[in-house]
């Protein structure tokens, strides 16, 4: 029990050095997300998935399909809806693959989305696709093996590496809403495109993940409350 313990206090330790390296490049490498940081102390970046169930990479596919095109609160309510027909809990491939598709359909999928969730169930089950074998791999290769399936595109893989894997280097370039925030935050004059997005995300590198998980937050605020913007805007004109 001491050693377990003392394991539990020293990887929380190592995780501690973690986020302080990863904030020190952040701060040194942009100011603009220097900013955000400093408005968001304590700030969890994972915070938010603990109001969803536990996600394994399966389930966390699932979840990005669900949210394609959708709000965050759109997708609980139907991802609450299939978890409800599954009792409480996340399905399983081979769960998933049995059910019939007009059951997906009234929890609020469209047809679409029917279509992918069981495409990727029935690779999961019959092993085409593993779980293990593609949390060895790096993220660029465990994008191109998810985006075979048809309806699956680089968002949705992102997204899930994030929640499921906490890879640290991820950034997505299509969002709607980070390119907004970006636009915002860095007083663009156009909403940026995805290649203008990985061009200002380069030199957070090996750190991406973090510096999306602040910028939205910085959206998020922004939506709740104009005088998170307002606060953020005159740290940004007092920066430089």
């Amino acid at each position: 029990m001491a050693q377990a313990n003392r394991s539990r206090r020293g990887s929380k330790a190592e995780q501690a050095r973690r986020r302080a390296r990863a904030i020190g490049h952040l701060r040194r490498s942009d100011p603009v997300i220097g900013v955000l940081i400093d408005a968001r102390p304590g700030f969890d970046p994972r915070a938010w998935l603990k109001e969803l169930p536990p996600m394994n990479l399966f389930a966390a596919i699932v979840f990005q399909v669900v949210g394609q095109q959708l709000s965050l609160q759109a997708t609980r309510r139907i991802l609450d809806r299939m978890r409800a027909h599954f009792g409480g809990i996340m399905p399983a491939p081979a769960q998933l693959r049995a059910v019939r598709p007009a059951q997906l359909r009234r929890a609020g999928l469209s047809h679409k989305k029917v279509a992918t969730l069981r495409d990727l169930a029935a690779r999961f089950d019959d092993g085409r696709l593993d779980e293990k074998a593609l949390r060895r791999l790096p993220d660029e290769e465990i994008e191109a093996a998810l985006t075979e399936v048809p309806g699956i595109g680089p968002w949705t893989v992102q997204g899930a590496l994030i929640i499921a894997l906490n890879r640290s280097d991820i950034v997505l370039p299509g969002d709607l809403a980070l390119r907004k925030v970006i636009q915002q935050v860095y007083r663009l004059d156009h909403r940026p495109s995805p290649a203008e997005v990985l061009c200002i995300a380069e030199p957070w590198r090996p750190y991406r993940s973090l510096a999306t998980a602040y910028l939205f937050a910085a959206a998020f605020d922004a939506a709740r409350s104009p005088e998170a913007t307002k606060r953020v805007d005159g740290a940004r004109a007092r920066a430089d």
